[in-house]
């Protein structure tokens, strides 16, 4: 099944706390000089338009990135300062935003020299242009499920490793897959960091990969969730990390970038944060 495209969401509230995610980590990592080896096992087209017909369709950025954006000079972390660096070099000029960084872009702009990207993307129309964006970019791109790649390219070369796994959720079995691939991703990589996005839906189904999580091996697992206050009826109502091995300091660091999305970005949305499993 591969009807979803990240186009119609980019940008939205979901996407902003997952890629401060995942600068932060990279950020923190990055402190020490040894190489990273960097995975994004669902990395979708890797840039997109706002302006585009698919983005105005649901306008979620308008509620997500565009309202950081707009409050960017008020945000109290200066973790926030690398996030928005990332999100100049896309645009020009102070007015709205018109292109939105996905996943990979994220990650490329943050990589060193001795850094590596795998992206995975098995939607044709998304990896084509994953492929052409990845051209020039010192990024290998496969067409392949990214859960079934990302097993297989472990352990990797480098001394480190960074994992996004962030699947779209359309089947069911999803959450029970995503949870037991990380799981064997961590056996064959205990000292690897990685980030697991969710949806949190009113049908509560995120609670089969949390749980699953929680009667597995893994140790050291950080959630973060997001909720709207004004929720649909139906669907997405909030947003989930959950971070395995995170940096130290990464929980409070972290937490306040949160406290900052929800107060500046003026978007209606709660928190809550803490370990799944602790240390």
């Amino acid at each position: 099944m591969l009807s979803y495209l990240h186009a119609f969401h980019a940008g939205n509230f979901a996407d902003v706390q997952k890629h401060a995610a995942l600068t932060l980590v990279l950020s923190m990592m990055q402190a020490k000089p040894s190489a990273i080896a960097c995975f994004d096992t669902h990395a979708g087209s890797a840039i997109y338009d706002l302006k585009s017909e698919r983005a105005r369709k649901t306008a979620e950025a308008d509620a997500g990135v565009q309202k950081l954006w707009a409050h960017r000079d008020s945000l109290h972390s200066e973790d926030w300062q690398s996030v928005i660096q990332v999100l100049s070099q896309f645009n020009a000029g102070e007015g709205q935003l018109t292109v939105y960084p996905g996943s990979p872009a994220w990650i490329r702009q943050s990589m060193r020299p001795d850094d590596s990207l795998t992206a995975f993307e098995l939607h044709p129309a998304e990896s084509g242009q994953l492929a052409g964006w990845a051209a020039e970019q010192k990024v290998r791109v496969m067409h392949e499920d990214g859960l079934k790649g990302l097993l297989k390219q472990l352990p990797p070369k480098q001394p480190r490793l960074m994992a996004l796994i962030d699947p779209s959720y359309e089947i069911k079995s999803e959450y029970l897959d995503v949870a037991q691939a990380l799981l064997k991703a961590w056996q064959k990589c205990r000292h690897g960091v990685y980030l697991v996005w969710y949806p949190v839906l009113t049908s509560g189904l995120q609670t089969t990969l949390k749980q699953a999580v929680k009667d597995s091996l893994l140790r050291k697992v950080w959630c973060s969730e997001v909720h709207l206050n004004a929720a649909p009826e139906r669907g997405m109502t909030g947003s989930g990390m959950l971070v395995i091995n995170p940096p130290w300091g990464f929980d409070d660091r972290f937490a306040a970038m949160i406290e900052d999305m929800a107060t500046e970005q003026a978007v209606g949305l709660s928190h809550e944060h803490g370990w799944l499993i602790p240390e």
